[in-house]
């Protein structure tokens, strides 16, 4: 009789793999060998992309702040030097949130910032 090698780790290993790759086109969720690769490529797409989403959310809170200030007249560089200068520290997606859902208390945060609004938010 022949001798086995590595006979019931191998298979769970294979299938471990292939339960991992379930959803995959094609041959990608059926063949060991190419769901070895898709997952290893998306587990390196997983972990970049995870970064990444972190960067498009700061770029949306600035967006959004930017456009609180430019109905304000103000510049967002200039906000953001005031609140500093002021002690104020508010992160930009809590400041995002404020300036979308109270624009009130978003006007009370510029003021005490330290500027002063030329023109009332319009509506």
């Amino acid at each position: 009789m022949p001798r086995v090698r590595k006979g019931a780790a191998r298979r769970r290993k294979h299938k471990r793999v292939l339960k991992d790759a379930r959803g995959y086109h094609g041959s990608m969720s059926r063949r060991y060998r190419t769901a070895l690769q898709q997952t290893f490529r998306a587990g390196v797409t997983a972990t970049r992309d995870r970064k990444t989403r972190k960067r498009d959310f700061r770029r949306l809170w600035i967006t959004r702040i930017s456009a609180a200030c430019r109905q304000r007249n103000i510049r967002y560089s200039q906000l953001v030097y005031a609140l500093t200068e002021s002690g104020i520290e508010l992160n930009r997606k809590m400041l995002s949130e404020i300036a979308i859902a109270e624009p009130a208390a978003f006007d009370a945060i510029v003021a005490a910032a330290g500027i002063e609004i030329d023109q009332p938010v319009e509506a």
